[in-house]
């Protein structure tokens, strides 16, 4: 066992924290205790954001560590330097200082820019394998992909760090203070990666900050891994915030997941590819059906609430889509450059046309002439209207009107399918990555992060990060101009749409390259307004 006074902090600083740009004391100069002694005599700690910066304008999103607010833990030698699986490796841990930037493409001149610390074993960890006990969490929606996670979260913790007490809550974050768990071994998760859904349950809602931590206090878990999508990290925060207030030794790790791909820093997040590859299957259907028929009409409705991600990839995927409608896209359907328009020039063109639709394109348009009902489900979404029923009869009443051209028009929604299939190949090793690095970072002491993909290089993202925002499909970006010239249809931007669409470049001009505006007052932004100068 070793001191962690004689051993380096993660941060290089063997008594201090540099959090903000500027170095504190370590807080506290107790021996370390008991948790619930510990508990009594802690602080409150207020967790700013963990800004570290260099030469030519490096700046380094940190996350949190154990000895932020626990002082003399001691630390321990990582036991993969004896395991058999790694001895073919050529450096076993990742450096220190290792970290990955948010951007990789910069000027000459430019400033280095937002890093990320990079994720991956390290040489000191802050647990021995016996005192682990933890636990795994799936909240929010189904994904493909969610047992891959479970299952290589257990394996990683006993195979790579020897853990062998691992609980699965049962049925969300509600599981944690009714008490339903489920031991979880390698031998009860070594086939569930070839199934759908979450072996675990799920369930929206039921986040009790405080019976969750009372919980996790009483059961003894000092690593809890919380896989779900951007409401489910932000109580994952919450979660980590009241236990570091507690000052208890409990590593809390987000995994992202969101099929709908609109989670922001990462590459993209573990389902999405399967839900594309998946959804080639029902515009297939869509357009087979089309056709089939003179003046065919194939609509499919597929997720994204408020990012068009899994449209626009399967579109440019498809290549048999002839019309792609999404969130960040307004449309209208009368008038010149409408989309009743476009229908007809098609159908006259080819006969046969297909639609692919997110379920929250044209919300706006359906609340219009559908009695808007605002609701929410148990994780505060907005209940949206079924856009996809809505079109279809739209389109069709608009024709039957028309009298000039019979249409016939199919209606498909694959979206349940999508969701509760196993993930592909792709999907599946990319989960494998998220769930061995998320250990490796619980082992060496970091909490309060996400485990993430950031420019192919797997990182740990602070979850203020993580939150702060949505993805969106940008459409004045490259990607959107090449679903445009694939499926040919009109920009549907009429003199509103022009306005809102310089309104909407005005605002990320005045976005920082990190996503902060100049206006955040902030100690960290402060820091970073000096080498990003900006005007909102």
């Amino acid at each position: 066992m070793d001191s962690n006074s004689s051993s380096p902090s993660p941060n290089n600083h063997a008594s201090t924290t540099k959090i903000n740009g500027f170095f504190h004391p370590k807080l506290g100069s107790q021996p370390a205790t008991s948790s619930r002694s510990r508990l009594a005599m802690a602080s409150p700690v207020n967790s700013d954001p963990k800004v570290v910066t260099g030469t030519a304008g490096y700046i380094l999103e940190d996350v949190p560590h154990f000895t932020d607010y626990i002082p003399n833990l001691p630390t321990y030698p990582n036991p993969l330097q004896d395991n058999p699986a790694y001895s073919v490796v050529k450096q076993y841990f990742v450096h220190v200082d290792d970290s990955v930037p948010q951007k990789v493409v910069v000027h000459k001149d430019g400033a280095r820019g937002v890093h990320f610390r990079r994720a991956g074993p390290r040489q000191k960890v802050y647990f021995e394998a016996d005192e682990v006990q933890a636990a795994i969490v799936t909240c929010g929606g189904l994904c493909p992909g969610l047992n891959t996670v479970i299952r290589e979260l257990v394996c990683g913790l006993h195979h790579m760090y020897g853990v062998k007490r691992v609980l699965g809550i049962n049925g969300g974050y509600r599981g944690f203070y009714a008490r339903n768990t489920i031991t979880l071994t390698p031998k009860s998760v070594n086939d569930i990666h070839k199934r759908g859904g979450t072996v675990l349950g799920t369930s929206r809602g039921g986040h009790d900050t405080k019976k969750i931590v009372d919980s996790i206090q009483d059961r003894g878990i000092n690593q809890v891994y919380i896989i779900g999508g951007d409401g489910t990290q932000k109580g994952a925060s919450a979660i980590f915030e009241e236990v570091r207030r507690r000052g208890l030794k409990v590593s809390v790790v987000g995994i992202p997941k969101t099929i709908d791909n609109d989670i922001p820093v990462i590459d993209k997040s573990f389902g999405f590819d399967t839900a594309v590859e998946e959804a080639q299957r029902a515009i297939n259907a869509a357009h087979v059906e089309a056709e089939s028929v003179e003046n065919g009409i194939g609509v499919v409705k597929l997720m994204g609430r408020n990012s068009g991600f899994i449209a626009m990839y399967a579109t440019l995927a498809s290549r048999d889509v002839d019309c792609c409608l999404i969130p960040e896209s307004p449309f209208y359907l009368e008038g010149p450059g409408g989309l009743y328009e476009y229908i007809e020039k098609r159908l006259k063109e080819n006969g046969h046309m297909v639609i692919v639709i997110a379920e929250g394109a044209g919300q706006e348009l359906v609340s219009e002439s559908v009695q808007s009902m605002s609701k929410q489900d148990a994780s505060g979404n907005k209940l949206f209207q079924d856009v996809g029923l809505w079109i279809s009869q739209k389109i069709r009443d608009h024709f039957a009107a028309q009298k000039t051209l019979p249409i016939t028009l199919k209606y498909i929604d694959p979206t349940y399918m999508i969701r509760a299939i196993p993930s592909n190949a792709s999907d599946n090793v990319y989960c494998t990555l998220l769930a061995q690095s998320a250990v490796h970072g619980a082992m060496a002491g970091y909490t309060g992060y996400t485990s993430g993909l950031v420019n192919g290089r797997q990182t740990y993202i602070p979850f203020y990060r993580i939150t702060e925002r949505q993805n969106h499909v940008v459409i004045t970006d490259r990607m959107w101009a090449r679903l445009l010239s694939s499926t040919n249809q009109p920009s549907f931007l009429d003199s509103k749409g022009d306005n809102e669409e310089k309104k909407e470049e005005e605002a990320a001009l005045n976005q920082l390259p990190d996503g902060h505006c100049s206006k955040d007052t902030s100690l960290a932004n402060k820091e970073i307004n000096s080498i990003y100068p900006t005007t909102c």
